[in-house]
């Protein structure tokens, strides 16, 4: 039977809505998955199964939800997609720390969603999408950024975001899940 790797990310943890991770990893392996790994508290997992995406993300919703009042949307990568994701960085100048984010998309921008975002951008800020994954190379720091402030609701698609020092983590930690 074959075997994938994925990287979950949990929307919108942090703040008041917390997902904790020693109860997340129990419960996550105690449903059979398999290399189970979670990294900080802002809702990202890894772990190893033969389900398909779809099987993968209905049990782990139902998990999250039964067990944490989790209800919040789930996005599932394979190693091989995060691969491509890295890869695929459009600022290979930028590669470390928080001021490169890449954000998930759950389908296609809107039309228009990108220039319009552009036009909140300062000097040195910048964002593409390549694929459904959009990078924020904001150099001044995400917290103080307009542009960073009005994606979410301006790229007019569903999608999770993470810093590049969690996707470079997260990377190291499916490849271990991996095999």
């Amino acid at each position: 039977m074959d075997m994938t790797a994925y990287i979950l990310l949990f929307r919108g943890v942090g703040g008041a809505t917390q997902l904790p991770t020693a109860p997340l990893r129990e419960a996550l392996a105690g449903a059979g998955f398999e290399a189970v790994a979670t990294y900080i508290n802002s809702g990202n997992a890894v772990l190893r199964t033969a389900l398909t995406r779809e099987e993968v993300i209905a049990s782990v919703a139902e998990i999250c939800a039964d067990g944490f009042g989790f209800t919040k949307a789930i996005h599932a990568r394979t190693l091989a997609e995060w691969e491509a994701l890295i890869a695929n960085n459009p600022f290979p100048g930028f590669e470390a720390g928080k001021h490169l984010h890449a954000a998930v998309l759950a389908g296609d921008p809107a039309p228009g969603a990108i220039e319009g975002l552009r036009t909140h951008a300062v000097s040195g800020e910048s964002i593409e999408v390549v694929g459904r994954v959009a990078y924020l190379h904001t150099p001044g720091g995400f917290g103080t950024s307009k542009l960073a402030e009005k994606f979410d609701r301006g790229i007019g698609v569903a999608n999770t975001a993470r810093n590049w020092n969690t996707v470079l983590k997260l990377q190291e930690l499916a490849r271990k899940a991996a095999g």
